[in-house]
């Protein structure tokens, strides 16, 4: 599959629907930073209700819902033990596996950006990228926003 920033108009080839200028950019700037980044295999964005709301290009459909599901549990998982201790809202969360990783961090109005990276992965680099696209997309991610990305998605 080939991805959507690849194409001029941002469009996923799979999409169906027409998407906003902003959602476009929205999953460009997931598809580029998946892409860009040494080790990520997959990245995903969740929204604050545990939905799949974005995924890159790269993967399947049913192995992104099965990693939104995973997120948001950490999520959760991670605010409430900052709650328990006074440690304020989740910024990151980085899961050590046998054959890789898996970093959650916060990108605004309580959704997550998920990424799956392998052993290569410089975790330096992939976090402080995952920062560059929270404080890129973030701004931009509106209740609207969230909305629209979620319903395309599940076309």
């Amino acid at each position: 599959m080939t991805s959507a920033h690849s194409h001029p108009n941002g469009e996923r080839p799979h999409a169906t629907v027409e998407l906003s200028p902003e959602a476009k950019t929205f999953n460009w700037l997931l598809d580029a930073f998946t892409s860009n980044t040494a080790g990520v295999l997959e990245a995903i964005a969740v929204s604050s209700d545990g939905l799949l709301m974005a995924m890159s290009a790269t993967k399947d459909r049913a192995n992104a819902e099965r990693l939104a599901a995973v997120v948001s549990g950490l999520t959760s998982l991670a605010g409430g033990a900052a709650t328990w201790y006074s440690l304020g809202a989740l910024n990151r969360v980085i899961i050590d596996m046998a054959g890789g990783y898996l970093l959650v961090t916060a990108i605004s109005s309580g959704s997550v950006l998920g990424v799956i990276a392998d052993r290569s992965a410089n975790l330096s680099t992939v976090a402080y990228e995952m920062t560059l696209f929270a404080n890129r997309a973030g701004a931009a991610l509106t209740p609207r926003l969230v909305a629209e990305l979620k319903n395309a998605v599940q076309t």
